[in-house]
């Protein structure tokens, strides 16, 4: 892994970061001591996140989603809310 000075980094910072992104990852120094190490990111599109709204319109909510069920579970209190 190459090796850069903070001042070269910051000037050609375009182009090391494209490097970086090709697989040639850098550590930049601040008075010859190690301060940052560059490496390219992991693939973001292999993520298992979901995205918010992914299944809009797949699935139905009744009208009646935040009361149904409430005598059932009322029942198994054995009191009312």
């Amino acid at each position: 892994m190459r090796t850069v000075s903070i001042t070269e980094a910051k000037t050609h910072l375009s182009r090391l970061a494209a490097d970086a992104a090709d697989g040639e990852g850098f550590i930049s120094t601040k008075n010859g001591r190690p301060l940052v190490k560059v490496r390219p990111a992991d693939d973001v599109a292999t993520s298992t996140s979901r995205r918010l709204g992914s299944m809009l319109g797949e699935i139905d909510v009744p009208d009646d989603f935040d009361t149904m069920g409430g005598g059932e579970i009322e029942a198994g209190f054995g009191t009312r809310c």
